[in-house]
């Protein structure tokens, strides 16, 4: 008896058990999930400034050539090589002797034309010499005054000097080696002021010429454009730099459109021929409507975003994007601003459904960051 009896209050808690899970199910079928929780940002047009970014190569502004302008031997080299010499310093000195004797001959000749044109000339003025007389004494007056220069100048010639500030290059021929006039001895390297010679797409460059044309973008006044460089090691030059040259044809054999920028080297900083990076600034876009390329799902119909309406229930915006700006996307159609787009979350979203506001993870840490 006692059996029957706990088994009837055994049957009795399953029954009851079974009753209370299903109505909790009922409870949590009738309850609908909460909205998922989704970040947005704010569509706005607004001009946006539009730089571009190059791979660049530094080079002199003047690279010199050294030569000989006479036939001597090399007596000595006066310059370290790789230095940084001045302008008029003396490089190598070429010996002397022979062009020291021809300008003494040369001086000799000279004083003696210059004897005889002074005797003639009052003559011819009293009438005492003829006309030939007279203008056979002034032109080898004016011949021996010639050679005497030209004399001087070969033996100034023998001191080979920098025709420019730089850095040197190394010696193409050693002291004791003869020269004839024409020798490349070394190069001087003009670094201040700096080039940087850089290329720019035809596409790009032509792209930008058809926005301007539409309107759409504004070229910087007087097509000046300002110019930044980042060195290997990183770090932005300090100095900022000017786009002094853009030619006006593409490289056939390249496809390219070759470009310099000027920048100030007066501390040395940069060094010819090394690779840098290249910042053009200047154009700027107007009334762009710029979103970020998380925003925006790449499909077979053409590019899509989802956006949230005022109530806050999702929606699906096809939009024509062209072209890719740092991490946005430039919309040409699709959006006028105002509209609220989902950047975190787009997951958890589906077209119809509403959903909360939520801030960025950027947002978040900015506040924890003001908190701490």
């Amino acid at each position: 008896m006692k059996l029957k009896v706990s088994f009837v209050l055994l049957l009795c808690c399953v029954t009851l058990l079974l009753v209370g899970c299903e109505e909790k199910e009922k409870q949590s079928a009738a309850t609908p999930p909460p909205p998922p929780p989704v970040a947005v940002v704010e569509v706005k047009a607004q001009d946006f400034p539009w730089p571009a970014e190059f791979q660049a190569q530094t080079s002199g502004s003047r690279a010199v050539e050294v030569r000989a302008r006479v036939q001597a031997i090399i007596q000595k080299r006066m310059y370290e090589e790789g230095d940084y010499v001045k302008k008029g310093q003396l490089l190598f000195q070429l010996e002397r002797d022979q062009y020291e004797a021809q300008m003494q001959q040369a001086e000799a000749q000279y004083h003696n034309a210059e004897r005889e044109w002074r005797r003639v000339k009052p003559l011819y003025e009293k009438n005492a010499v003829s006309q030939k007389e007279r203008d056979n004494a002034q032109a080898a007056y004016d011949t021996a005054r010639a050679g005497l220069r030209s004399a001087r100048i070969n033996l100034d010639y023998c001191q080979v000097v920098s025709p420019v500030s730089g850095y040197s290059s190394k010696e193409n021929y050693t002291e004791g080696n003869l020269v004839s006039n024409n020798s490349l001895l070394t190069y001087v390297n003009q670094t201040n002021p700096m080039h940087i010679d850089f290329a720019i797409a035809a596409p790009e460059r032509m792209r930008r010429q058809q926005l301007a044309a539409e309107g759409r973008l504004i070229f910087p006044p007087n097509g000046k454009y300002k110019a930044k460089i980042r060195l290997l090691d990183g770090k932005m030059y300090n100095e900022a730099g000017e786009v002094t040259f853009i030619d006006s044809q593409v490289q056939a054999d390249t496809g390219v459109i070759k470009a310099r920028a000027v920048f100030d080297n007066s501390k040395g900083a940069i060094m010819p021929g090394q690779y840098v990076r290249l910042y053009m600034e200047g154009d700027i876009l107007k009334q762009a409507i710029l979103i970020p390329q998380k925003c925006v799902t790449i499909t077979q119909k053409g590019a899509m975003v989802m956006a949230v309406d005022k109530d806050n229930v999702v929606k699906i915006m096809p939009v024509k994007i062209s072209e890719s700006i740092g991490k946005n996307y430039l919309v040409d159609s699709g959006l006028n601003g105002g509209e609220r787009l989902i950047t975190e979350g787009l997951i958890k979203a589906r077209p119809g459904q509403k959903v909360t506001i939520t801030p960025t993870l950027a947002e978040q840490q900015a506040a924890k960051a003001k908190g701490k």
